[in-house]
């Protein structure tokens, strides 16, 4: 409900309160840094609210009557809890200020993250991040349900009630060990990739629905099942180094075993294989404090 008019005010409250430990209403206007004129003028308002006279002004100073001794004895608790109020308030925006909760997906944290957390960093030493690692869709769930100030994710696709900025492009690699049969062509067909079980991210990962949706727009079969499924990319790099299977990963997650031979990479015409790399938030939920200033960050790498 609506205050009532006559204690909506609660700083004139507050200003007599002070001219009762004062004992002066230019030392209580000097405490509120206003003028004394100004300090009257509430205070005369106060007692044209109330319909009692508050203070009586002597040769030494102010002091309250009888009525406004009572009154004073109301508004104190009242005041005192605005106080609380305002201190939490200010606590809750502190802590708020000083946390980050970042969610992102695999590619985002290993190979992009690092680097942006750096430069927050230097910018503000006192924000404290934690972060969360997952597939796309597993990051979209924790921003839409609040455990994420900010997501990061790398699917084909904008997840449902968010609203995104792009960061960075990445393209996915076909890789084999050198040892496998495709090493020695260097290069396969988009149908004869849909036909082979491949060393693949779980359902739900960004990497998997962009080569799947990659391959879908260039040929009309059903791709098979996967070889293997596996929630790390750390974990299909080394299968794919035994030999075990192809797979398809982004270049930034490959570069070093490309660099050293482990891995060997193959062209595949015809299959568009780039990829947006976004930041997500809740739609309709500005981006800011620490969230933002990553995002910035982010967007000027």
């Amino acid at each position: 409900m609506a205050l009532p008019p006559r204690v909506s005010d609660l700083t004139s409250f507050d200003l007599l309160l002070s001219v009762a430990r004062l004992g002066s209403i230019g030392r209580a206007a000097a405490a509120h840094q206003m003028s004394q004129p100004a300090a009257s003028a509430r205070l005369r308002q106060l007692e044209r609210q109330l319909g009692a006279r508050l203070l009586e002004r002597q040769a030494r100073g102010t002091q309250l009557t009888t009525v406004g001794e009572v009154v004073a004895g109301w508004a104190q608790p009242v005041v005192d809890r605005a106080a609380d109020l305002e201190a939490g308030i200010a606590a809750l925006r502190r802590d708020r200020a000083t946390q980050l909760r970042i969610a992102a997906s695999l590619t985002v944290a290993e190979y992009l993250l690092p680097g942006w957390l750096i430069a927050l960093r230097t910018a503000d030493p006192e924000t404290v991040t934690t972060l969360s690692c997952g597939n796309s869709a597993e990051v979209a769930v924790q921003v839409l349900g609040g455990q994420a100030d900010i997501g990061f994710v790398e699917g084909p696709a904008v997840p449902a009630g968010v609203e995104a900025r792009e960061v960075a492009r990445d393209e996915l690699a076909v890789v084999v060990a050198p040892s496998h049969p495709w090493a020695r062509r260097r290069r396969v067909r988009p149908a004869e990739l849909a036909a082979t079980p491949l060393l693949s991210r779980e359902a739900g990962s960004g990497t998997r629905e962009a080569w799947e949706r990659a391959v879908r727009a260039q040929v009309d079969i059903e791709l098979a099942a996967p070889m293997l499924e596996m929630s790390s990319t750390t974990a299909i790099k080394a299968a794919a180094i035994g030999g075990i299977g192809p797979a398809v990963l982004s270049v930034r997650a490959v570069a070093a075993e490309l660099a050293a031979g482990t891995l060997v990479r193959l062209s595949a015409p015809g299959l568009d294989l780039t990829r947006r790399l976004r930041a997500i938030w809740p739609a309709g939920q500005p981006v800011r404090g620490a969230a933002g200033d990553l995002l910035a960050i982010a967007l000027r790498t």
